[in-house]
Parts: structure tokens; sequence; C-alpha cells
């Protein structure tokens, strides 16, 4: 068989496949379309009533009741991270993080441990994305919420906002996310999220053992763009043009999706379609 035999083969065969699918539609009943107008549906039951009921209170981190810690993520010590595929996953993740804390306005508190010295300073892009943020610069106490000027940092912010929500990210899970995590939530905090994969550590015992501590204390464990997803809530909002940033830059595997389809929307696509298919 020639290639030009083949090729009209394959060409009549998604051409009577095109054929066919508005047949197929015709037997199906009409698509029920969300107005767009709609917006995010809260639960039915309350939190206090589910609590009550002894049922699971699902009581979500939201731009709204969240703090966002960003603990040690230092170039030194992130040089030592071993459970990734490579660093520049691991640094795509934090950076994916720190954009989205931006884009929904999420305020944010940034601490280093002995910057000065072997464990390096803070990502440039966490330096650079909260630039009208200081660093609580640590001098030795490896639990970040065990040092002073760092906890009262949090309090006060807490505080001042009325936020109930804590999101919490370091350079390793076993030390700089669990201690500070096991911390909080013997403090009598009721909603501590660690965000694993902008978190690293040294070792695949290491993270496995933090997420089993964390977890088992009450902590619920987050994933970077599952909690984005999360906090956006519904793409309709007006944040979500900010979000499309860290979701199509941080995470390719969406990026690429997307790019994909706006290089072939619309009336002049990227790459012209010789066949005449797409149009």
């Amino acid at each position: 068989m020639t290639n030009r035999t083949l090729a009209s083969r394959l060409l009549l065969g998604v051409a009577l496949t095109a054929l066919a699918l508005p047949a197929i539609a015709q037997d199906r009943p009409a698509d029920i379309v969300s107005p767009i107008t709609d917006g995010y549906l809260a639960n039915q039951v309350s939190v206090d009533d589910a609590t009550a009921a002894g049922d699971f209170a699902y009581d979500p981190p939201t731009p709204d009741n969240s703090i966002m810690l960003f603990i040690d993520h230092q170039i030194g010590l992130m040089a030592g991270i071993r459970d990734f595929t490579s660093l520049s996953e691991y640094k795509n993740n934090v950076v994916g993080l720190a954009k989205i804390a931006k884009a929904l306005d999420i305020p944010v508190l940034m601490t280093t441990s002995n910057a000065q010295w072997q464990n390096g300073d803070i990502l440039p892009e966490l330096r650079e994305t909260f630039a009208d943020q200081p660093i609580y610069r640590r001098t030795g106490i490896i639990n970040a919420y065990a040092d002073p000027t760092f906890r009262q940092a949090i309090l006060d912010l807490m505080a001042e906002t009325g936020r109930t929500h804590v999101i919490v990210s370091g350079v390793t899970l076993g030390t700089c996310v669990t201690f500070p995590v096991l911390s909080m939530l013997n403090d009598g905090f009721d909603h501590v999220y660690p965000v694993v994969d902008a978190s690293g550590a040294w070792s695949d015992y290491e993270a496995d053992a933090a997420m089993a501590r964390m977890s088992g204390a009450g902590a619920e464990l987050q994933s970077v763009f599952a909690l984005g997803a999360e906090l956006q809530a519904d793409w309709k909002t007006d944040t979500a043009t900010a979000m499309l940033d860290p979701f199509v830059n941080n995470l390719p595997e969406y990026g690429f999706v997307l790019q994909n389809f706006w290089n072939n929307a619309g009336a002049t696509p990227a790459v012209a379609d010789p066949f005449g298919m797409t149009n």
C-alpha cells in the first residue's frame, strides 16, 4: 500500500466518522447547561451543624479566610531535596503556590533560617513576588512557630484580618513544615494545610513519615494546584484571569492543553488546517 493510498483511507475514515456524529448526537437528549449567572453554592449543612451531628465538617480554605506561610525556601537548602524527579519540578511548584497567593491576594509571611551561612537566602522568585513583604530572619530556632518574632507575626496577622486557615509550605516536610504544623494544631488552630508538593524532603522516607505525622494529628494535606482549584472555586469570578498564570506556566500539563486550544480557536488559528476540518 502506497503512502498516498494510506493517507486517502485515513482521511476517508475521519470523514465518515464526522458524518456519523450528528446522527449519534440526535439520539441523545439535549445537554443541560448551567446558567453563567450561577455562583458557587454552599453546602446545605453548616459547619457547626455538621460538627454537632458528628459528621465531617467541610470548611475549606478560601481567599478570604486564609493566610500562607513560606518557611525556609532557601537556595542552599533546596539543593538537598531528593524526593522529586528534578529540582526544577519542586521549584516550579513553590513559585506556582506563590503566584496563587498573589493572584488571590492572600496575606503571606516568609521566613528563613540563618540565611547568612550555608543555608543561603530565600528563593529569588519569592522575594520578587512579594517585594512588599518583609522576610523574618530566624537565627537558630528550627521550628518557625517556636520563634517568638515569627509566631507573633502569625498571631498578629490572623487577629488583624480575622483569618483562621493557615496554608503552610517549607523547604523540608520533615522539619520546616511538620514542626510548626504540629505546634499550631497543639495550640488550637483548627485549619492547617501543609502543601506537600511545595515542600521537599531529603528522602522518600522523610516525606512519608512527615505526611503520616501531620495527617494523623489533624492537618489537611494539600497539593499546589488542587489547593489552587479549591481556592479559586469558580472560573467565572474576577480572579480567574490572574489565576491562569500559575496554572498555565507552572502546571505545564494543563498549560499545554489550554495553549493548544487557544492556538486553534477563533477565525485565525495559529496553524492553518490544509484539510479544512477545523474551520
